[in-house]
């Protein structure tokens, strides 16, 4: 009988013990998650989340390492940047986008909707030419009477260029291609992109972006100036913005990625870069890829983070600059743009 008791005990003990852990563990909630949207476009700004993508890999699609919070992280065509924050329903926008400075002040200067988190590209165009000598801002005069070909005149790399014109006191007009060059002039001609330069073309030199400076190169062209340095260090390009309803913690990891972007980028393999971007394509061929992106290119898209209190002189100075020489091309922002941490 002792022996019957004992072993009915015993099964009453562990059935209990199971039945006890099996509760603990149902005590246990499953992880909450939350998912916020990031957006960049096509070419030298995507590179600015290469960093986030490479630390947090599963941020593509599911969670950040710490279960809590996940990036789903999408790179469109340039031309379809500026609608991921202008949906009429609020929900559908991005909560983080990178876009030009331009357009971020044109749609969101008033800081109703989204804060300016920082810059995160400073300037990727340079001057190639088949035999023209190397151009700075001691010799900028010599354009003069000379035909610039200009990718994206009339956006930020066009209207910085001329910017750095109208520092140096230099007249320019717009002319097209096959019409004659004024001697007392820059002759700046539009072009749309870059797939239609090549040596021996109707310019004496063009402005190009990377990737595209570096293929132009290679087929036998050379870099004759730095916009960046013309510009005097660089210019806000593309910048980082955040919807209003974000939480500061997790703008606050959002911003950790944007800082280490610089670092990641001098010391990642490019091709590792690639594979890093390369799932957050929504559906079309990247302009970085592996057959161009490399060293060179990668330093020459000059990604690096500046947050926004270190910046807004500099912003407000540059949209200044522009809307002085387009008043439609961007619009002066309120000091609520801008992010103040906490």
């Amino acid at each position: 009988m002792k022996k019957l008791f004992s072993i009915l005990l015993s099964g009453m003990l562990c059935g209990t013990l199971v039945f006890g852990f099996a509760a603990c563990k149902q005590k246990v909630p499953d992880p909450v998650t939350e998912t916020y949207t990031v957006y960049a476009p096509d070419g030298a700004p995507a590179l600015a989340l290469a960093n986030l993508l490479h630390e947090n890999p599963v941020s593509r699609t599911s969670a950040a390492p710490d279960l809590s919070i996940a990036f789903k992280t999408t790179i469109v065509q340039a031309s379809a940047i500026a609608s991921q924050v202008g949906y009429e329903k609020e929900s559908e926008n991005a909560d983080f986008c990178i876009l030009p400075v331009n357009a971020a002040s044109k749609a969101l200067g008033t800081g109703e909707r989204y804060k300016f988190l920082g810059t995160v590209t400073n300037g990727n165009m340079y001057l190639i030419s088949d035999n023209e000598g190397e151009y700075t801002t001691e010799n900028l005069s010599n354009l003069v009477g000379r035909k610039v070909g200009v990718v994206q005149l009339a956006n930020v790399p066009g209207l910085t260029f001329q910017a750095v014109l109208k520092r140096a006191d230099l007249a320019y007009q717009k002319v097209g291609l096959n019409d004659p060059a004024a001697a007392d002039k820059v002759n700046l001609v539009p072009f749309a992109d870059a797939s239609t330069i090549s040596k021996g073309g109707n310019c004496d030199c063009y402005l190009c972006p990377e990737p595209a400076v570096s293929g132009k190169m290679k087929a036998g062209m050379k870099l004759v100036g730095d916009l960046q340095e013309l510009y005097g260090g660089g210019y806000p390009q593309a910048v980082a913005v955040v919807k209003n309803s974000v939480p500061s913690a997790v703008i606050e990891k959002f911003v950790a990625a944007l800082q280490g972007v610089e670092t990641y980028l001098k010391t990642a393999e490019p091709s590792e870069v690639v594979s890093a971007l390369e799932p957050a394509y929504n559906g079309f061929t990247p302009t970085l890829n592996a057959n161009n992106l490399t060293a060179d290119v990668i330093a020459r898209c000059s990604v690096r983070f500046s947050p926004a209190k270190d910046c807004k002189d500099k912003v407000n100075a540059f949209l200044a600059e522009l809307i002085a020489i387009d008043a439609s091309s961007a619009s002066t922002v309120s000091d609520e743009f801008y992010y103040q941490a906490n």
